[in-house]
């Protein structure tokens, strides 16, 4: 009966395995480690490209590239003896590209022990047809909750790969301009010292069946010249912690020859970075820019803590480096993107969740609650006869909202960061009965999202964020929004979402002990604003919009 039980059991958890996964099992030996015994980085870079590829060749049906890697933050060192263990899967499929989801654990087999090392989010495309036609690929279709919630947010990823490359772009076009400032450098060490250039010869074995040069072994020879100018600074045997995300501009094929440059940008008191560059060449053809990237290391002492580095004296004559100058000017730029992307993705995660449990319904207006590690978390859900992206263009413009939301007394832009990302301050009324008592405000950045594809929602997404320039005064309570928005789908359902912080909370409490009912009187009064407002459309263009409304 047991057997039987356990039978079934497997048979379940193979029918729910997601059809794109692949798993590779590597026991690290001697030759595939460093000089502390441990897995060297360059090795592991390998075996993932490798898993990530087999995964996205199983979607696709054909042969597949490696487009781009994402940041990769390694918690743990691999020894020699135990055993690695990679798990990769498709997690969106979009026109010609995918992205693929790779976790790296490691497994002591010795006391039986696993702890998670990394994961990556990695990039591949098809390659193109005899006749340069690239291959459509088929949507990947969501099984489980978890699926659901990388399938959703992996748009939003894909939005900041885009602005990460336009920033590398910029830094490398700008890099000729950039001088350093040496005027407070005392005992430093010339950047030029810590300068690697090498050359390796793509042979048959650094290749795939396409006869293209594995992502993962460039990637691996890109971590190599790294190490070297890493330890040229610091005389000592270095650890990679991060990787800056990999691109990959072009390909390379047997018989290339692939120059290698790298040089320390800059020394910090317990880390340093390292600037990499890869080109392609054959014979006496011109280089070709194949990646480049950006490395964090450090260096432990005896007892495993961070050893304090010394300065760097930069040299602006070396593109890298001069790549890291200009990098600290758009650097602002680039946290707002993470910003923004944290902001879209929490929502996202949120709305994904599929234990939301029915509060309360009138008039088709519906109240659902969640809660989950001591967050409760709101959903009003609700239908308006106006098309989708009309009701998008009426609720992102925060300003009107107190038209017709009684929470909002007062609405202001502060600061227009993008085209989709905006910055406001919220007034609203005191939460004591009556109106008494103290105000409150609110700074919040608003990123707004068209649908990435068919069956996508529009999304708003509001979350509290600080400010310098609008710090917290004694007029006021200055109250947070964990995360909150709009889902807005063209079907049955329109949906705000809200998790209740404590500032919050006030608000929608009574509606949720069911002592009242202010949601649906605040949700008919968005409805009326949207279809006052709407823009007249043919009978035959015209949708119900779902509006899904999400509060944490």
């Amino acid at each position: 009966m047991l057997m039987y039980e356990q039978q079934l059991l497997s048979a379940k958890e193979e029918e729910s395995m997601n059809p794109t996964e692949v798993k590779m099992s590597q026991i690290v030996m001697p030759c595939h480690s460093n000089h502390r015994q441990e897995l060297s980085v360059g090795q592991l870079l390998k075996w993932i490209d490798s898993t990530a590829c087999l995964s996205a060749e199983r979607h696709a049906g054909s042969p597949c590239i490696t487009a781009s890697m994402d940041d990769i933050n390694f918690e743990h060192t691999i020894s020699v003896g135990m055993v690695v263990n990679i798990k990769a899967k498709v997690n969106r499929a979009f026109n010609t590209s995918m992205e693929v989801g790779i976790q790296v654990s490691c497994e002591d087999l010795f006391y039986d022990r696993h702890w998670r090392v990394c994961h990556a989010y990695a990039t591949f495309v098809t390659q193109r047809t005899s006749n340069g036609q690239k291959v459509p690929l088929k949507p990947i279709i969501p099984r489980t909750q978890r699926e659901q919630i990388e399938y959703s947010v992996a748009a939003e990823r894909r939005r900041v790969r885009m602005v990460h490359d336009e920033i590398i772009k910029d830094l490398l076009f700008h890099s000729s301009i950039q001088q350093g400032d040496n005027s407070e450098v005392g005992n430093a060490v010339a950047a030029v010292k810590t300068k690697v250039e090498s050359v390796e010869l793509v042979l048959p074995p650094h290749a795939n069946h396409q006869e293209n040069t594995f992502g993962g072994q460039i990637m691996a020879w890109m971590v190599n010249v790294a190490t070297i100018a890493a330890s040229r600074l610091c005389q000592d045997h270095p650890i990679l912690r991060t990787i800056d995300m990999f691109t990959f501009r072009g390909p390379s094929q047997i018989g290339d020859r692939v120059l290698l440059r790298a040089i320390v940008n800059n020394a910090f008191k317990n880390s340093m970075e390292v600037g990499v560059r890869a080109e392609a060449y054959q014979g006496e053809g011109p280089n070709r820019h194949i990646n480049s990237a950006f490395m964090t290391f450090e260096v432990l002492d005896d007892h495993g803590k961070p050893c304090t580095l010394p300065h760097i004296r930069p040299e602006p004559l070396w593109p890298i480096h001069a790549c890291f100058l200009l990098l600290m000017c758009v650097l602002c730029v680039y946290l707002q993107v993470y910003l923004s992307y944290n902001n879209v993705s929490a929502l996202k995660m949120l709305a994904a969740q599929n234990n939301w449990c029915l509060n309360s319904e009138k008039d088709q207006v519906r109240l659902y609650t969640l809660e989950r590690k001591s967050v409760l978390s709101f959903r009003v859900e609700s239908e308006v006869n106006i098309p989708a992206h009309r009701a998008f263009c009426l609720l992102a413009e925060l300003r009107n909202r107190p038209s017709w939301d009684t929470h909002y007394q007062k609405c202001e832009l502060i600061h227009w960061v993008d085209e989709d990302d905006f910055l406001y301050r919220v007034v609203t009324p005191s939460v004591h009965p009556g109106g008494e008592g103290v105000l409150q405000d609110f700074i919040l950045l608003a990123s707004k999202r068209k649908p990435c594809s068919s069956g996508d929602p529009y999304v708003i997404a509001l979350r509290s964020v600080s400010l310098p320039t609008h710090p917290p005064t004694d007029a006021y309570n200055r109250g947070e929004v964990l995360c909150a928005g709009f889902t807005i789908l063209e079907s049955k359902n329109d949906i705000y979402y809200n998790k209740a912080s404590p500032e919050v909370f006030p608000y929608i409490s009574t509606d949720i002990a069911g002592l009242s009912s202010s949601f649906y009187h605040t949700f008919c009064s968005c409805s009326q604003y949207l279809t006052k407002n709407r823009l007249q459309f043919n009978s035959q263009e015209e949708r119900s919009t779902s509006f899904d409304s999400l509060t944490s």
